[in-house]
């Protein structure tokens, strides 16, 4: 290639480009970029032996260390040593940004200095612009979470009032009806068993993950009473139970006089303990009794819901708190109900666990902060 040609395409590149004539010691090739007359070196020209003013660009110091090293055992299978990127101040305070590269060709040693400013603003705006996109990412994250726990929340909700519907439905077939009376009856039936199947067919497509929105706030001054809501998914379960001859009871000699509130929200608060006891339920025989405890543990409560089943395999006690997870004969709706405890207990600072009982079933757990304590 023509050498002029050559020395213009370095010179449009913004390219120092030097030839080692002794160590420390080199020849300029073809014209000095613009940058370089913007630091205190004495001015040169094409041709020109220099020694690499290092008080100027004091971080080709080391680099020229590399570069003497690779020139001398050099390797005809790498081509080049790039120096990386680094900054450099002129004389008025303004930022340059330079990478360097040490060459060997014919047995000739070459020194490249490039200054980066086009491509270093470029690489700069594609960062920027990775971190506003990736921050935009977490938060459509974020609302798809938000979204994901109100569904299932709300499906949860609504299966559970369709259950206690069913079962007083199932109960009033004992009663003495008119024969207009069962008709209707039978059609309450149909319909509650057809919304379920909805439901648990919904549930069974919910596929994403149910996390609680990290800023969730928690309402300190709403705080529940969690005896409070124990006797309530009692009393609002007790038809279920009754209906298929379980005995539902709370664990005698409770204190009433304590102060049971405790660090949450009312209504999760009643969904977690209505999950476990559900759960409880399922996985319960006829004629069977689960028991629901309650007591202080230092600064938190502790909750066990106890049932006479047959417990929990042991290779899939790991798994039992997340998404998905069900028992054998997957009678749980979608997996859902143990996973959103324990998002749930654990967003208030709490935990949530299982343990086999040594005279046969389970016994789920879980401790909460008392609001007193704090």
């Amino acid at each position: 290639m023509n050498t002029s040609i050559t020395n213009d395409m370095l010179t449009a590149l913004d390219i120092l480009a030097l030839e080692q004539i002794n160590e420390g010691l080199f020849k300029i090739i073809g014209n000095l970029p613009d940058w370089y007359n913007q630091f205190p070196c004495k001015e040169l020209a094409s041709g020109i032996n220099i020694s690499i003013p290092q008080e100027e660009f004091s971080f080709l110091k080391n680099f020229l260390i590399d570069a003497e090293e690779f020139w001398i055992n050099n390797n005809n299978n790498v081509k080049k040593l790039s120096s990386g990127l680094w900054t450099e101040i002129d004389a008025t305070g303004q930022e340059y940004h330079f990478k360097a590269y040490a060459i060997f060709v014919d047995k000739r040693k070459f020194l490249l200095i490039e200054a980066l400013e086009d491509s270093y603003k470029e690489q700069q705006y594609i960062l920027q612009k990775a971190r506003e996109y990736k921050l935009i990412y977490q938060q459509l994250l974020k609302d798809n979470q938000k979204k994901d726990v109100l569904i299932h929340c709300l499906i949860h909700d609504i299966a559970v009032e369709l259950s206690a519907i069913n079962c007083c439905f199932s109960l009033l077939e004992f009663e003495n009806l008119t024969p207009k009376g069962k008709e209707y009856l039978e059609t309450g039936i149909k319909q509650c068993l057809k919304q379920e199947m909805l439901i648990k067919d919904t549930l069974d497509a919910f596929s994403n993950e149910v996390l609680l929105p990290e800023n969730s706030p928690i309402a300190i001054q709403e705080a529940p009473n969690i005896l409070n809501s124990i006797q309530e998914v009692i009393e609002f379960l007790k038809p279920s139970f009754a209906l298929n001859h379980i005995q539902l009871q709370f664990f005698t000699n409770i204190d009433k006089t304590i102060d049971w509130t405790v660090i949450g929200d009312q209504s999760r608060l009643d969904r977690v303990i209505s999950n476990l006891v559900e759960n409880a339920y399922r996985y319960s025989v006829t004629g069977s009794t689960v028991t629901i405890g309650l007591e202080l543990d230092g600064e938190y409560v502790l909750v066990t819901v106890d049932d006479q089943g047959l417990g929990v395999p042991p290779e899939m006690v790991k798994n039992l708190f997340q998404k998905f997870s069900q028992g054998k004969d997957k009678s749980g709706r979608a997996g859902l109900g143990l996973y959103f405890c324990r998002i749930t207990l654990e967003r208030w600072g709490g935990i949530i666990g299982y343990l086999p009982r040594p005279e046969g079933g389970s016994r789920f757990w879980f401790r909460l902060p008392r609001l007193a304590s704090k």
